[in-house]
């Protein structure tokens, strides 16, 4: 089959790797830069990472990086005129920057001290920059992940509109804890504050204050970039709409991804989209049985001194919680008939793996609930060692890989489970428990290794 992909950021990329094998697959990336990892932008940022880091692992197709598609005739099945079999987008999202006088020029263009925060030339954009008092606008997912990556190099002011950060995450408790832990790591946080003007390298708020921001990095929200769809007659709302086979208005054409708007949800994460990503591998190359039914979100960020795993609804018929400002400690869960319906786990706690995995499962909570909150283990829940972990439990989220599979994949470390079972190569909060998976293995079975072909 020819499928051609258009997009080959994180969800294209994937599909990408998953079709070469059988399929005659050509994508069209419009950045001139191989696929790369978005969640590390921010280590990149901190220092952490160099770029070729973020290297994706190539996928053997005939790559046309740094081009557009611009010409698709839905009639002939053509793209720029060679046919194709199947067209599945995998375009995106844009960064939204907000109407605040300033920000751009007369041409839309952002004001040459403003970034937004979204794609690795934007983060070349704030490394660039020569100014020594980064502001973040925008106090959602990305906006903190930009000011950890920016407090990595001095003092970072992170102004939000909103009552308190990750407001779509975290209720107002969890909210002021990150923020204190953010303060903790020179970050100063300003919520309830609304930008009004950009001018001559100083942000102002509605309440007057002045804020020299140079350079001031946009994070706020993404919009699906659904531009091309709209332009040759697909069906749009927030997304290209697509079924559970992820196709499209026409029969022909397929979403992925930020793009896609599936059973009206639009869900901006990599899990998702390497969710939706499998499945059409399988529904391309003739699973006709398989369907993609939505995903369970479960938001994680892990970097140096914040660790935050939010999932489901904060509303149920027991609310369980826990709070200890002082460490950065914060824990609730929601349950409703005994199941997990949404949590928080902010600051170290050791059963972020078993709250997950209640979450995941719909599996009863159990009645020790401080437990779950304060990470002692009771007879209850076993501690969460490797030996006792079942075989079908989620590991790696974003790539849905479970103890099994690397199990029986053979490797010994985390780079050979990471080759073989791309666990590691999200988000990475993950990497703590494939590192004690690995050394368990090492020591229960050490011989296997070497009779991998």
């Amino acid at each position: 089959m020819r499928i051609t992909i258009i997009g080959y950021g994180m969800a294209g990329a994937r599909l990408a790797t998953l079709l070469a094998k059988d399929h005659q697959v050509t994508v069209y990336g419009a950045e001139n830069h191989p696929a790369y990892n978005r969640i590390l932008l921010s280590g990149l940022l901190a220092g952490a990472y160099q770029e070729t880091d973020l290297a994706l692992p190539p996928a053997n197709v005939d790559l046309r990086l740094g081009v557009a598609a611009t010409d698709i005739d839905r009639v002939a099945r053509t793209v720029h005129g060679e046919p194709y079999d199947a067209l599945v987008f995998a375009t995106g999202s844009r960064a939204i920057i907000p109407p605040v006088k300033g920000l751009t020029g007369d041409d839309g263009e952002p004001h040459p001290n403003v970034a937004a925060f979204r794609t690795l030339d934007d983060c070349r954009r704030i490394l660039a920059a020569t100014g020594s008092h980064p502001v973040v606008l925008g106090g959602g997912l990305l906006g903190v992940e930009a000011a950890r990556g920016l407090a990595g190099r001095g003092p970072v002011t992170l102004v939000h509109g909103a009552p308190h950060l990750l407001e779509r995450q975290l209720d107002a408790v969890g909210g002021a804890v990150l923020a204190d832990t953010l303060a903790a790591i020179g970050i100063t946080v300003r919520v309830n504050a609304q930008a009004v003007a950009y001018v001559d390298g100083v942000l102002r708020l509605a309440d007057g204050t002045e804020l020299p921001a140079d350079p001031l990095v946009v994070s706020c929200g993404v919009r699906a970039e659904t531009t091309l769809a709209e332009s040759i007659g697909l069906a749009v709302g927030r997304g290209v709409l697509v079924d559970d086979e992820l196709r499209a208005s026409d029969p022909a054409i397929y979403a992925i991804g930020d793009c896609a708007q599936h059973r009206g949800a639009v869900y901006g994460l990599v899990a998702p989209a390497w969710e939706q990503a499998a499945v059409l591998a399988e529904v391309l190359s003739g699973a006709a049985a398989l369907r993609y039914t939505g995903s369970r979100l479960v938001t994680r960020l892990k970097a140096a001194g914040i660790d935050l795993a939010a999932m489901g609804d904060l509303d149920g018929e027991e609310i369980v919680s826990f709070a200890d400002p002082s460490r950065g400690t914060y824990a609730r869960l929601a349950i409703t008939a005994g199941r997990l319906r949404g949590a928080i786990l902010l600051g170290d706690n050791p059963t972020v793996g078993t709250v997950t995995q209640l979450f995941d499962r719909r599996t009863p909570v159990p009645a020790d609930r401080r437990s779950l909150l304060l990470g002692r283990m009771s007879a209850a829940l076993p501690a969460e060692t490797p030996a006792l972990m079942p075989d079908a439990a989620v590991v790696c989220r974003c790539n849905t890989v479970t103890k099994g599979e690397i199990v029986r994949c053979g490797g010994r470390s985390v780079p050979q489970i990471a080759q073989r079972t791309n666990a590691t190569t999200g988000c990475g909060g993950c990497a703590d428990a494939v590192r004690g998976i690995a050394d368990w293995l090492s020591t229960v079975d050490p011989v296997m290794e070497e009779v991998w072909p």
